[in-house]
């Protein structure tokens, strides 16, 4: 098992309520795949670097989890398609690399 750490951007447009339930569903695609959750961190509203789809502020939340090697792929590929996602990163802790990045979705909107 490796350790792992996803960060996913969450959109400010949206309800409490929703932004929970998007952390749950991140939280239960690394427990689909095989992973166990270590920790959760809740960096709460930021002002993003740039404008992303005509938002200036993100929720940040940081899952750190063990899971296998073929782990980070799969949720990569499922969190891509997620509606209220702006942007995610998940790297791989034990060895101090990324092992899956995000496409820009709506990049130039």
């Amino acid at each position: 098992m490796n350790k792992y750490e996803l960060a996913v951007v969450v959109s400010a447009k949206i309800e409490d309520e929703e932004r929970a339930a998007v952390v749950d569903k991140c939280k239960a695609l690394i427990e689909r795949f095989g992973g166990t959750i270590t920790n959760v961190d809740d960096w709460g509203k930021k002002r993003l670097a740039s404008e992303v789809q005509k938002m200036k502020e993100a929720y940040y939340y940081f899952i750190q989890s063990d899971a296998g090697p073929t782990a980070p792929i799969e949720i990569g590929n499922r969190v891509r398609i997620m509606d209220n996602v702006i942007r995610f990163l998940c790297v791989d802790r034990t060895r101090h690399k990324i092992t899956a990045m995000p496409e820009s979705r709506g990049r130039y909107e």
